[in-house]
This record gives C-alpha cells, structure tokens and sequence, in this order.
C-alpha cells in the first residue's frame, strides 16, 4: 500500500536548520508529485511546497521561499526538505503527501502522520 514517513523534526533556536526526509512505499515515485504542508495550532493548513516528478519547477510558498528548499532522491525513494532561517512562526506539524501523478495538483490522496518542528528563543 502507499506509505509515506516524515522525519528529521526536532526543536531549534531561531537562525538554525534541519531537513525533513519523506520516506516513500507502495509506489513509484518516479512518476509522482510530492508536497510539503504544514499546520499550526489555531491556523488553516499551507502548501509549503511541491516537486514534480519530471520537469515541473518547484513550487513554494510565499512564506518560505529563498528559505527552504525541497528536492528528491528517486533511488532512495525520498523526499526531502531543507529548512534554513527557521523562524519562529514556522513552528507546526509537517507532513509531506503524494498531490499526483508527473504534476503537482494541490490535493493530495496520501499523507503522512507529520512531524513537529518547533522553533524557539
């Protein structure tokens, strides 16, 4: 069955770093879009970012954009995202998700359970 697996969370200062992996089962990643959201207690879901499986520029929110970084690794059968400047506001749950097949659609059919980032002074 598809099977997606956040990890890499953790707690840091504000200025610091950390990569999220998505480790992926029960399907091909090659041919599919992945997505980063995340969710904060109190505020809606954001679409933090999203890789296509082919040629698609990656998408990334306002937000975050110049910060964090997303890529894949077709042969591990990750995703990953990279996360520098954290920030205190970035502080939620992340979950990564399968959005679609070659292209990035914004409504994913698989999730992942998340993983808390929290960033603190």
């Amino acid at each position: 069955q598809v099977q997606l697996v956040e990890s890499g969370g953790g707690l840091v200062h504000p200025g610091e770093s950390l990569r999220l992996s998505c480790a992926t089962s029960g399907f091909t990643l090659d041919f599919y879009a992945i997505g980063w959201f995340r969710q904060a207690p109190g505020k809606e879901r954001e679409r933090v970012s999203c890789i296509g499986a082919k040629d698609e520029s990656p998408f990334y929110a306002d937000s975050v954009k110049g910060r964090f970084a997303i890529s894949r690794d077709n042969d591990a059968k990750a995703i990953y995202l990279q996360m520098d400047n954290l920030q205190p506001e970035d502080t939620a749950i992340y979950y990564c998700a399968r959005e679609g097949m070659l292209y990035c659609r914004g409504n994913p059919d698989y999730w992942g359970q998340g993983v808390q980032v929290t960033v603190s002074s």
